[in-house]
């Protein structure tokens, strides 16, 4: 392939390419490394570089034509029959594909196409497809969630944050700060932050029990914390809170009361806690590491999805779950494997409040 001159005037977008599904579905997508900027055509082969610059751009053999707008929602306006034009976010590494669905009250695509969007090798690869519906009963938005597994979860907190942003562009709010917005988990309410960040009010966690829902006999008022889980003929010290979607949190096994999380085989051990019998709504599952009243780290097996690097209602449970076991304060950071979430479960309302980021990956299409 041929280089480019030094005089190439340097474009932001990174690997441009087209991907195929043996079942013939193909995806092509323009990768941002910043916001779109002038307008040009680019021919496939060339590559041009600016070295310990982070804009770059790379072709494979295709023909690329660059944005004609200043704004990526150009991309966003194309209308095509059969065409799913999305956009790729992704909050501490839990990665999702949003669609603008704001036309109509059902997903655009089905569970089965969501499932092969997700797939991280013959599609675009995410933990999940997220969709900005209508609002519902006054709401601003409802937002649904297809897993990776073809399932539907309540909630994702990570999500949330990215829907958030992701209506920021959408709608350019010209200077909005916060919405609502309907998930099957309840209300909830973005806010951005001046440093960038998103703050959800996740409202109120549910302990009781049969709400979680867990089968595990209740042992504080009608709540399950720091109980036996036999898991594998292991006994697991559980305590089960709900965001709107079922968490079952763990500090340790009755023989190891502190976890070290980097040691844990979770592809082997998650999925035996997610379909638990004790679980009737299988559930997602951490394992917690405490450093110090105000700093977790955990590590995360997600219903429907596996181990990911990031779980937003996974670390709020976390919180939950270290308050209710007396190992934690109500204000915590939270280390994840993509990075922290700030989470606080503050006394005066029962609210629980997660901030963290959400950043665009790239903008892309695929043929129905």
């Amino acid at each position: 392939m041929a280089i480019a001159p030094a005089s190439t005037p340097p474009f932001s977008a990174v690997n441009s390419r087209s991907l195929s599904y043996s079942s013939h579905l193909s995806f092509s997508f323009i990768r941002f490394s910043s916001w779109i900027q002038k307008p040009n055509i680019l021919n496939s082969s060339i590559i041009s570089s600016v070295p310990n610059k982070p804009n770059f751009r790379i072709f494979s053999a295709m023909s690329v034509e660059a944005p004609e707008k200043d704004s990526p929602t150009y991309f966003l306006d194309h209308k095509e029959s059969g065409i799913l034009h999305f956009v790729k976010y992704h909050g501490l590494g839990n990665d999702f594909i949003l669609v603008d669905n704001r036309n109509r009250i059902e997903p655009k695509i089905t569970p089965e196409q969501a499932v092969k969007l997700c797939d991280r090798n013959f599609g675009v690869g995410a933990d999940g497809v997220i969709f900005v519906l209508p609002g519902t009963n006054g709401t601003d938005y409802t937002m649904r969630i297809f897993n990776s597994d073809g399932s539907e979860p309540e909630m994702c907190g990570n999500g949330v944050r990215c829907f958030a942003r992701f209506i920021a562009e959408l709608e350019n709010l010209h200077g909005k700060q916060s919405f609502t917005v309907h998930t099957d988990a309840g209300l909830m309410f973005p806010k951005f932050k001046e440093d960038g960040k998103v703050r959800v009010d996740m409202g109120e966690p549910i302990l009781n029990a049969s709400e979680v829902p867990t089968k595990l006999p209740p042992n504080k008022n009608q709540s399950v914390v720091k109980a036996k889980l036999d898991v594998d003929g292991v006994s697991w010290n559980v305590t089960c809170v709900s965001m709107g979607n079922p968490h079952c949190v763990t500090f340790g096994t009755e023989a190891i009361e502190d976890l070290r999380v980097d040691e844990l085989d979770l592809a082997q051990i998650g999925p035996k806690f997610e379909r638990n019998d004790m679980f009737p709504a299988r559930t997602n599952t951490e394992f917690v590491q405490v450093f110090s009243p105000s700093h977790l780290k955990m590590r995360v097996w997600e219903r429907g999805a596996g181990a990911t690097l990031a779980c937003g209602t996974g670390a709020c449970a976390v919180v939950v779950a270290a308050v209710l076991e007396g190992r934690a304060g109500r204000i915590c950071r939270v280390d994840l494997p993509g990075g922290p979430l700030d989470i606080e479960w503050r006394e005066e309302d029962n609210h629980i409040y997660m901030t963290g980021p959400a950043e665009v990956v790239f903008y892309g299409s695929a043929p129905l």
